[in-house]
């Protein structure tokens, strides 16, 4: 997918505090459409708090938030969502009783009809389709992530790569135009970082979606981001192209852990 010069999601001066704690200090970035476009930063550095931002999760104490140009900052997660807005957790947060299947169809309820001339029709034919178009979407979801061999196991039984991905097929089935996830490869093997890594490129170059996403391993995020933005102690400190990023002697400090005249390495991971 082309990224175009178009903000699908622009954040102006966002504070967040919690108590006399600052989360975040007048941070501002946009995100055009078609970006896949990282956050990074050293633990405690106000990245999960920006994607609840972003997500709805929390209000900023200043600063506004906008999609498409829509002010959206004191709109619900559910609202945004219906605006085009998916998410993943850095803690899991499927429904482990559930079905993989059902979990995923979840994230298609804020599609489904719900106004009370087709409410009143819902049990007839108009239901049957309603239903297969939904099943129809799903099933693509779950063949592009190649989980078709444990759609009915329960949630909570499968290993953690596996429930990674079925958090990632939920967030993708409310069609976001922009989706944010965070850590989407934490606790990963080197094999689960390299399935994923590509699910999230394919994701935004063949499934047309803005990425947004947080992640510790350098060497990924430097290879599949067309930007970055770097957080510390809820400041930006830097932003630019991976190559920008990764020369920049504040970010090698501050974040990489190295001198100004060490080279970064890519590959190594951050805690």
């Amino acid at each position: 997918m082309s990224v175009s010069d178009t903000p699908v999601l622009e954040v102006r001066d966002v504070s967040l505090a919690f108590g006399g704690v600052r989360a975040l200090t007048e941070v501002s970035f946009q995100v055009n459409k078609g970006e896949l476009f990282s956050i990074i930063g050293p633990n405690g550095a106000g990245k999960t708090s920006m994607l609840n931002c972003v997500s709805g999760r929390y209000k900023p104490t200043a600063g506004r938030v906008y999609m498409d140009g829509r002010d959206v900052t004191g709109l619900s997660p559910n609202v945004r969502a219906t605006l085009g807005l998916g998410r993943t957790f850095q803690n899991l947060a499927l429904f482990g009783h559930m079905s993989v299947l059902d979990n995923i169809m979840v994230g298609r309820h804020h599609l489904l009809s719900n106004n009370a001339v087709s409410g009143a029709l819902y049990w007839g034919t108009g239901a049957r389709k309603e239903e297969l178009a939904h099943r129809r979407k799903v099933e693509d979801i779950i063949d592009f992530l190649e989980i078709a061999h444990i759609r009915k196991a329960v949630a909570g039984t499968l290993p953690y790569g596996l429930r990674k991905r079925v958090e990632l097929a939920r967030a993708m089935a409310v069609e976001p135009k922009v989706i944010l996830l965070d850590e989407p490869m934490a606790g990963m093997n080197l094999e689960e970082k390299e399935d994923m890594a590509r699910y999230i490129v394919d994701l935004n170059e063949e499934w047309g979606m803005t990425v947004i996403m947080i992640e510790h391993d350098m060497g990924v995020v430097m290879d599949i981001s067309h930007r970055v933005m770097v957080l510390e102690f809820g400041r930006k400190i830097a932003e630019g192209l991976p190559d920008e990023i990764m020369s920049n002697e504040r970010v090698k400090v501050a974040y990489l852990g190295v001198d100004d005249d060490e080279p970064a390495q890519t590959g190594e991971q951050v805690a």
